[in-house]
């Protein structure tokens, strides 16, 4: 076991304890060879059969983001949103793989529909010059919001931190406008909310993150950041595109490369791989194996067509291993560590 702040235990990973960002994170993590064997679905605690050297914690997705900043879990799936309200002045989250396709959502400031005459910052602005009294904003992100603000010039603003349903605060009074969380935008409209045109203070998805502290102290962490970034990424590189096997008449493998080359979509990744059909006729027949965008398949069988492809198979692909993770490379260079 490695040594982190002088005291030999596993290596934690956090991960969402509930709800949908909990659902998505457990069925990304097993599509990617990651799995979560939880021997008791009461405990807080599971391991990942694939990294023995790893112990996972269950916790709130805002609580992830405050123990990787503090150092007690070396690595956390969450949203960017708490990860940016928790950041520390240090740096002590590094957010070592982004976007990782789900939990999407943007951080908006809000204000009543019955307010029709506020429908960007800049009226907002306007407003405060006309009326003097404190801004009353409702939130459960103060720090990303004070941001907002003060990068607008807006002075003179009580931030008022709640939990639960910010929704109510303008109806009951409590506060003049919010900034929430959006993803569908249903809930704003039943509860006749509307976001200011220049309102958007963040957009997030979830990520992986890692303490930075622990990073440089343990060779043990860096090994498991490198595997946890493999095995994500190469799933989040497959998840995107299809395998495509055709045959094609031609005189040789260079031939058909040619004709398969001088197309837009069926290049693959860096070229096609070309062998030889045995036929029974004697006939002069290549297969081809290609990667290719799941977007651009209707492309791709089209330009397969066009060069005499026949017999087109497509598969799922499940992983895309690179020589080495682009965003390991790019750790390593946040790190300023040689490998």
């Amino acid at each position: 076991m490695p040594k982190i702040n002088g005291k030999q235990r596993k290596i934690r990973i956090g991960l969402p304890s509930k709800g949908q960002l909990a659902e998505e994170t457990l069925d990304l993590m097993e599509k990617a060879g990651l799995e979560i064997k939880k021997p008791n679905p009461r405990q807080y605690e599971a391991n990942i059969p694939a990294l023995p050297e790893a112990t996972v914690l269950f916790q709130r997705a805002g609580d992830i983001a405050i123990s990787v900043r503090d150092g007690i879990i070396d690595f956390g799936i969450t949203g960017f949103d708490v990860v940016s309200e928790k950041q520390d002045q240090d740096g002590s989250i590094i957010t070592i793989l982004e976007n990782l396709g789900y939990g999407d959502c943007q951080l908006c400031a809000i204000v009543p529909e019955a307010e029709t005459n506020i429908n960007s910052m800049n009226d907002i602005i306007k407003l405060k010059k006309s009326n003097q009294k404190t801004l009353r904003v409702a939130t459960k992100f103060p720090n990303l919001t004070r941001q907002f603000f003060d990068m607008h010039n807006i002075t003179n603003v009580t931030y008022i931190i709640a939990e639960g349903a910010l929704e109510i605060a303008p109806v009951i009074g409590y506060a003049d406008m919010i900034t929430d969380l959006v993803s569908t935008g249903t809930t704003l409209r039943d509860n006749r909310l509307k976001i200011l045109e220049d309102g958007q203070i963040l957009a997030s998805q979830a990520c992986l993150i890692a303490n930075r502290v622990n990073l440089l102290s343990s060779t043990s962490v860096m090994d498991i950041a490198r595997r946890l970034l493999e095995f994500i990424e190469a799933y989040l590189r497959a998840r995107d595109n299809v395998a495509v096997f055709v045959n094609i008449r031609g005189e040789s493998m260079a031939s058909v490369a040619n004709l398969i080359l001088e197309k837009d979509v069926i290049r693959g990744l860096q070229g096609p791989t070309i062998s030889q059909v045995i036929t029974h006729k004697g006939e002069s027949w290549y297969a081809a194996h290609l990667i290719v965008a799941k977007s651009k398949l209707p492309e791709a069988i089209k330009e397969l067509r066009s060069i005499g492809g026949s017999g087109v198979v497509v598969t799922p692909v499940n992983y895309i291993f690179e020589e080495e993770p682009e965003s390991y490379r790019a750790l390593l260079k946040t790190l300023e560590v040689k490998k």
